[in-house]
């Protein structure tokens, strides 16, 4: 056992999966070939690597993004900060103020100091954090409209993925569906005939990447908070994506943020943590206090709540946002403000080494859902292959693994979502595959 440990083609596997998981994979292999009575030390060690393959291949694995697409729901949507990755090691290895007000010594909200953060950085009077976009939905139904009614324009009764659907979500909550105008119209005079007593909210959804051109109006969400301040309806809104700032700085088209959302007077205004606010995986309620006040008395709270590690990282990326710095610190951000000059010049030490290759004009993409189709120019190393899938599979087995691109005969690595202190490592796998 010592020496299956020892031996390289085994030891190797121990940075990935650790030491334990090593040892356990060989004893098990082992104990079986002892009881067998047959089996050489290489066929050992060759079932052994394959048994350490098929875990390598299970484990969660960091992995480079060459697809151009900047917040890749498969890759894990938005990277973290260097802030933020911090901030999660300093409270994740000890107790923390989680719930504790220091200056008192009593049990205090563990929303507050994020709540804080919002305020500060969007104007909302309060806020609320949940494990997902679609728990903040949910939390949001519950609270104010299970067993009554809740209007949707049919224009925004969409599915954002995974399956996951806007009737489906609202049924789950126990509110009944009202839906009003049609699929590409929709008025405010739709919402107003279609209130009744026993109606509790008025919900706009972020259409999603599903669009409609032509012939076409929309209730906007000033006339929907109008009305609903008249009625004495709440007015709920799901941006998705959750932009704080505009993209069009960023060569993309322009994305509703949040202050925008709470400027036309949207009670509660729903988006997700990790994609354009390039935060942790949350679910975020920002809106009035008295609604949000509602929602932290609601019992369904606990099983949505998020723990110290994802309020941690969200704090150090709001933070960059209050102190203007986000453009810097966020890898999102840093991303899709990066220029052609600046990916030529990176492009260039790929050329270097692979002399076979191009640079090639690439169109990046948002991504994150609402802005799936949205695009940006980039640019791409172009390996010219017979079988390109087989050299894509090869990058994909590499370590780190590197997700690339196959089109017309072309494997393309998009140089804007490939981090530039990942070059090296990228270019040497490349020149590996293509061995």
């Amino acid at each position: 056992m010592h020496e299956l440990l020892a031996d390289e083609r085994i030891a190797a596997y121990e940075a990935v999966l650790g030491r334990n998981v090593v040892k356990r994979a060989a004893d098990e292999i082992f104990g079986r070939v002892r009881l067998s009575g047959n089996g050489s030390y290489e066929a050992i060690v060759s079932e052994v690597v394959s048994r350490l393959d098929l875990l390598q291949a299970q484990a969660l694995l960091p992995v480079v993004n060459a697809t151009g697409i900047v917040l890749h729901t498969n890759l894990g949507r938005a990277p973290l900060a260097s802030e933020a990755l911090v901030a999660v090691a300093e409270i994740a290895g000890g107790y923390s103020n989680l719930e504790c007000d220091l200056a008192s010594g009593e049990r205090d909200s563990r929303y507050q100091r994020v709540s804080g953060l919002f305020g500060d950085v969007t104007g909302a009077e309060d806020s609320l954090v949940v494990n997902n976009c679609a728990a903040a939905v949910l939390l949001v139904l519950d609270t104010f409209a299970k067993g009554r009614e809740v209007i949707v324009a049919r224009s925004q009764l969409v599915e954002i993925g995974g399956g996951l659907r806007v009737p489906d979500v609202l049924q789950r909550s126990g509110a009944t569906l009202v839906e009003v105008g049609t699929t590409n119209c929709v008025y405010v005079a739709d919402f107003e005939r279609a209130l009744s007593p026993r109606t509790a909210l008025l919900l706009r959804t972020h259409p999603s990447n599903y669009r409609v051109e032509g012939f076409t109006h929309d209730a906007s969400a000033r006339e929907l908070a109008e009305l609903g301040r008249r009625a004495g309806v709440p007015v709920a809104e799901d941006l998705g994506s959750g932009a704080l700032v505009d993209l069009a700085q960023y060569g993309a088209k322009h994305e509703r943020t949040v202050q925008e959302a709470l400027a036309d007077g949207i009670g509660l205004v729903t988006f997700s943590g990790d994609k354009l606010l390039g935060g942790p995986q949350a679910g975020i309620v920002l809106g009035h206090a008295h609604l949000i006040a509602r929602m932290k008395n609601n019992p369904l709270l606990r099983a949505l709540r998020v723990g110290k590690m994802t309020l941690a990282a969200l704090g150090a990326t709001l933070q960059s946002y209050r102190d203007g710095s986000y453009a810097r610190r966020l890898p999102v951000y840093r991303k899709l403000a990066a220029t052609l000059e600046e990916l030529r010049e990176r492009g260039g030490a790929y050329l270097d080494a692979m002399p076979k290759a191009r640079i090639v004009d690439s169109e990046a993409y948002v991504g994150a859902g609402s802005l799936a189709q949205e695009r940006i120019a980039s640019l791409a190393i172009a390996i010219e292959s017979e079988r390109p899938d087989r050299i894509a599979s090869r990058l994909r087995e590499a370590t780190p693994a590197i997700v690339a691109r196959v089109s017309e005969g072309r494997v393309l690595l998009d140089l804007r979502t490939i981090d530039s202190e990942d070059d090296a490592a990228v270019i040497a796998a490349c020149l590996s595959s293509l061995t």
